[in-house]
């Protein structure tokens, strides 16, 4: 769940280090394709290394010499207090060789507008998939951007853990600066990530602003024991203590840290909590695209070429021009399939949406992917 989280806090990097910017429309049938190169180089947080052995707590620098961190527990059954510690390895296996992931979205729904999205990294086991979907309402000074009623949020999988699932669930964000001149974004809601397999769940509580009306970027959360049946706890305040493994806090746009057990984050010295992700030296990973030649008409760097050229040339009419003729376009096609009685079907998933909230790749899909992982951007035999 720690890994699970960290991975949580990395995801809005653009957002953290960059500035917001308007999205084209998807159109129907618009797909898009890269891999991210990666160093596997970050420091483990091994939670199966977590027992009661009655130790005492220790300083952060014998932890980092030693790779173990011991701080006070609530593990105990019944509440009990013990220490445990939890492993830390300072540095990865193979820190030189780069993983490889890819990513495959395609826009599957119009009306509403929803983008079905497969990431897959087959060295690890692991493969995240979801629906892209947000609903957008002006609140007098900023938008409140939501997930929309078939974002279900992101569902992460561990294969070689008897394929454990996270669900991630989006917190509503704000854009706002639109007076000063200077966009932001900034987030004040809950978040949820739940794993039914292991009994786990992780409350995230964001503060969007402080007392004097500035962005925190404030969050806090805990890691507890649920009952899958029975998931009624939707408040931090609402879990008992007893339930509590793990306190979790920071700034979402800097450092997260946490502390095992249920007391108080605060209560911890600073050498007793350790650090889940630090984002200030991070930077976010460039995409390894397909060459232009063998992108396909209807993908995204293909399609919005033109419109991009003119943006960037800062030919702004001839930008518009081409987005109307674009859209226009979709919607011929639209006019032309209702007038022949033909349903529109996705190429690379299954469904157009689903209730459950996790598209299933079709064998084209599959394929796509399959070839990303070993470098090869030909869509020969595909389409």
């Amino acid at each position: 769940m720690l890994e699970v989280l960290r991975f949580w806090f990395t995801k809005d990097l653009k957002y953290a280090k960059g500035k917001p910017c308007k999205p084209y429309n998807s159109c129907l049938g618009e797909f898009f394709r890269c891999n991210w190169e990666t160093e596997d180089d970050a420091p483990r947080i091994d939670t199966k290394a977590l027992r009661e052995d009655g130790s005492q707590p220790t300083s952060s620098a014998s932890s980092t010499k030693s790779g173990k961190l011991a701080v006070r527990s609530g593990l105990g059954s019944g509440g009990a207090r013990a220490a445990s510690t939890v492993s830390v390895p300072q540095s990865a296996s193979n820190p030189t060789k780069p993983v490889r992931i890819s990513y495959l979205t395609e826009q599957t729904s119009h009306h509403p507008p929803v983008s079905a999205f497969y990431v897959d990294c087959p060295e690890k086991g692991i493969h995240a998939r979801g629906f892209d979907q947000i609903t957008a309402k002006f609140t007098g000074t900023s938008i409140k951007v939501m997930p929309g009623e078939h974002n279900l949020g992101i569902f992460i999988t561990v294969e070689r853990r008897n394929h454990e699932t996270y669900q991630l669930t989006h917190p509503a964000a704000h854009l706002g600066g639109f007076f000063r001149g200077a966009l932001s974004v900034t987030v004040g809601d809950m978040a949820y990530i739940t794993c039914p397999e292991t009994k786990l769940k992780a409350i995230l509580h964001y503060y969007d602003e402080g007392w004097l009306g500035r962005s925190t970027n404030k969050v806090e959360g805990i890691i507890f024991r649920y009952d899958p049946e029975n998931d009624d706890k939707l408040q931090i305040r609402e879990v008992p203590e007893e339930d509590i493994l793990v306190r979790l806090g920071g700034a979402w746009k800097d450092k997260i840290v946490f502390t095992l057990g249920s007391s108080p984050l605060n209560s911890h010295p600073p050498e007793e909590q350790t650090t889940i992700i630090d984002i200030g030296p991070l930077n976010v990973a460039p995409k390894v695209l397909p060459p232009f030649e063998k992108q396909l008409p209807h993908e995204s760097l293909q399609l919005w070429n033109e419109v991009t050229k003119a943006i960037h040339t800062k030919q702004f009419s001839r930008a518009t021009t081409v987005k109307q003729e674009l859209e226009e376009s979709q919607r011929e096609k639209a006019r032309e399939r209702e007038k022949n009685g033909e349903t529109w079907k996705p190429v690379f998933f299954e469904q157009i949406t689903d209730k459950g909230g996790k598209p299933l790749l079709t064998e084209k899909g599959r394929e796509v992917l399959k070839r990303a992982q070993v470098g090869e951007w030909d869509m020969d035999g595909i389409l």
